[in-house]
């Protein structure tokens, strides 16, 4: 589904260029669930928004479905850290405003939104505004707003960063059930090597600047998964701890000449 060749990305600063990521190569299956972790400032971000198009990378390809990304495509949808809910809008307005940008057809899509409102908990929901909402359901809004144009691929910018502990595993609870059911492409950045470990098939472990892959680790735990006390507790430690190590040693490296 994503195929992304030898890309690299350097911006220009006020003191010089400053090259965010270098020769990544990656593969992501259809409806693959792809974590991306590493530490601050190494290109995660970065990554996103070349996938997404938001970005001309300064070096090799990535293509979606065997075509080159050039700019945004309407199969591609965003989940940020924050909701970015419209306040003046309802629930539902808000879920319908892909449809309204792109000019699709209003009534088709309607039942759509009120099918993933109800998927998501808040069918009882769509007439309120965004301020009656707590911060969990309002990013449920904005993960019914991507999804509302049925993307390929879904690209996740750390979504529940800005949410309590508790908050956060169980939209990492639902997000797993919806990817279940509607078997989406999904990259997804994050920091928390716990939310990685409960939600990916696979994670991409990249280096300090410039973002090189690391390492890429499987996450061969059946799902649904949990932090809880559940048959798999000891296999998500071990995928964690793995992953732990790994960003630990890499704080130790030394920094990668510059060509």
């Amino acid at each position: 589904m994503i195929t992304i060749d030898g890309a690299s990305q350097t911006f220009r600063g006020r003191s010089g260029p400053v090259e965010a990521l270098k020769d990544i190569s990656l593969t992501v299956g259809a409806g693959e669930f792809m974590a991306v972790i590493g530490r601050s400032g190494c290109g995660k971000s970065t990554l996103l928004r070349l996938i997404g198009g938001l970005l001309k990378p300064t070096g090799g390809r990535i293509a979606i479905a065997g075509d080159r990304v050039v700019t945004p495509r309407r199969d591609v949808a965003f989940v940020f850290q924050r909701p970015a809910l419209l306040p003046w809008r309802t629930v539902e307005d808000n879920v319908l405003l892909p449809v309204e940008i792109f000019k699709w057809r209003r009534p088709q899509h309607r039942e759509r939104a009120w099918q993933l409102l109800e998927m998501t908990g808040l069918g009882t929901f769509a007439k309120r505004l965004p301020h009656e909402l707590s911060g969990g359901m309002q990013q449920r809004v904005s993960l019914c707003r991507a999804l509302i144009q049925n993307p390929k691929v879904m690209l996740m910018d750390e979504p529940f960063s800005a949410l309590d502990a508790l908050t956060r595993e169980e939209l990492a609870v639902e997000l797993q059930r919806i990817h279940s059911e509607l078997g989406t492409t999904i990259v997804f950045v994050t920091h928390s090597i716990q939310e990685a470990v409960l939600l990916a098939d696979r994670v991409t472990v990249l280096s300090a600047r410039p973002g090189r892959i690391n390492k890429i680790v499987d996450v061969d735990i059946p799902r649904p998964r949990s932090f809880g006390l559940n048959a798999h507790l000891d296999q998500v430690a071990v995928a964690s701890a793995e992953l732990h190590q790994l960003l630990l040693t890499e704080q130790h490296l030394p920094t990668p000449p510059t060509d």
